[in-house]
């Protein structure tokens, strides 16, 4: 470590693994440093060009790194004899990903060092030159304003703007972009209106619902529908495996019964066996991943999805990142670890929720979330019945509750309109639906598929000579609340 606050040992184990593990360290860091965090300047430079090469996407080796120095303009500090050296050098310096952040937090350390002793510099040097003339609120600016500028640092040094700066350009931008909804849609038209057009960037749409009723059913349909429209999604799950998602979307796609699917049964039959294939041949062919998050710390959670789109979506040609959709099945809190007596259910749930929203938006992509209710779900429908923290509502987009149908309501719709409902409670954006009102939903538990039907109040205001709210074809096992689903 040199007198100058600079640790270049954790500086080259930090180069060294993003070098080794490129972006399974990357996303370890990104969120802590960037190139000012280095004190050496060829390394400050070196991070550069990683940086450069792993959001593109690209392999990290020499010729990366070499491609990367050309676009920036640093060719004639990388291509030198002694850099070159430095760099294979790093290529076999041992470094475990794990440590990785460890060393990237030492060297954060040094960064906030310095900037302090730059500032207490300037300060000493600006009161230097008082010469008695100033006032008192002068003299005191000359402490406030540098500090107030390093501490704005920290949330990214914006300062406020006009409102009006640059709408012109974003109203040419509009007309010249004419879309049918601003969101992705979520394959339930009603719904995607009643949230205000889709799943939106930048923000987290919430759904909520009692156990067993359906949402992880709710989830794949999402996903299926929002894949097989050629976005990529990726499916975070704390509960159910891989398996249990294919023998889903398969018994979907297929219209066989999940339990067939299961069991194999489905190959007795060549018909059946024709379908399945036809599935499996449409599950391969659209952008879905899975992983299961299941005792994961939320932390590790966010940086799966940060692997994710740097990995598998990537970013347009203006460095804006491509058109996807992530899927969390549910917020929850994965061990005890996170309760302890300062910190509360409600405060980490909160915690998780503002995590993930604000990687929504530093990341501009839509999630769509779901949350369990609480036992007063069962009969009201107001935002608190969610199990965990008032921020959760806060900091979503829109809160939907998601649930059976009670013998009244289904007595009073008629079999035509569906086992389940959705009810939009709060939406940023839509504007929700009239009070009393919700989507009537169908679920059909042994094909784990989802249908959205029409309104309660489109069902009542219907014309006559209407003979309901869905084809005879869809009414096929419509009053079967099928298999119960998590």
């Amino acid at each position: 470590m040199s007198s100058n606050l600079t640790d270049i040992g954790s500086e080259r184990a930090v180069l060294a693994g993003l070098l080794r593990y490129g972006t399974e360290a990357y996303v370890e860091i990104s969120d802590i440093i960037d190139h000012q965090t280095f004190g050496n300047t060829n390394n400050q430079v070196l991070y550069k060009c990683l940086s450069r090469v792993i959001e593109g996407g690209a392999e990290v080796d020499l010729p990366s790194i070499l491609s990367a120095a050309e676009q920036l303009n640093f060719s004639d500090i990388i291509n030198s004899k002694q850099e070159l050296e430095y760099i294979k050098s790093l290529f076999d310096f041992p470094i475990k990903v794990e440590n990785v952040p460890r060393f990237a937090s030492q060297i954060k350390k040094f960064e906030i060092a310095r900037k302090i002793k730059s500032l207490v510099s300037k300060i000493s040097k600006d009161a230097d030159k008082v010469d008695g003339s100033e006032s008192v609120d002068q003299i005191m600016a000359m402490v406030e304003t540098p500090i107030m500028d390093f501490l704005r640092e920290d949330d990214g040094g914006e300062r406020p703007e006009r409102i009006g700066e640059g709408a012109d350009d974003y109203i040419e931008f509009l007309k010249d972009n004419k879309c049918d909804l601003v969101g992705i849609s979520t394959g339930f038209p009603r719904f995607d209106m009643s949230i205000g057009g889709g799943l939106r960037r930048k923000c987290v749409d919430l759904v909520s619902a009692r156990p067993k009723v359906g949402k992880s059913v709710f989830a794949d349909n999402v996903a299926l529908n929002v894949a097989s429209n050629g976005v990529p999604v990726l499916m975070l799950d704390t509960e159910m495996s891989k398996e249990d998602h294919l023998n889903r979307i398969i018994a979907n796609l297929s219209g066989i019964p999940i339990n067939e699917i299961a069991t194999g049964k489905f190959s007795d039959d060549d018909e059946k066996l024709e379908k399945v294939t036809e599935a499996v041949e449409h599950i391969e062919s659209i952008p879905y991943s899975y992983t299961s998050v299941a005792g994961k710390p939320f932390e590790q959670i966010l940086n799966i999805i940060k692997r994710w789109i740097m990995q598998e979506v990537g970013t347009d040609e203006y460095g804006r990142t491509n058109e996807c959709v992530v899927i969390y099945d549910y917020l929850k809190l994965m061990t005890s670890n996170s309760i302890t007596h300062n910190v509360q259910e409600y405060q980490a749930l909160g915690f998780q929720i503002t995590s993930l929203h604000n990687l929504c938006v530093k990341y501009d992509f839509p999630c769509l979330s779901f949350v369990q209710l609480n036992r007063d779900g069962i009969t009201s429908e107001t935002t608190a019945t969610v199990s965990g923290s008032d921020r959760l509502i806060w900091l979503c987009t829109s809160f939907s509750i998601f649930k059976l149908k009670s013998a009244e309501e289904l007595a009073e719709d008629g079999v035509k309109a569906g086992n389940r409902k959705l009810v939009p409670i709060v939406s940023r954006h839509g504007a929700g639906l009239s009070d009393g009102d919700y989507i009537n939903m169908n679920m059909v538990g042994e094909h784990a598929k989802l249908l959205e039907l029409k309104t309660r109040n489109e069902f009542n205001n219907q014309p006559s000579g209407d003979t309901g709210l869905i084809s005879q074809e869809a009414l096929e096992n419509i009053a079967d609340d099928g298999l119960e689903e998590g």
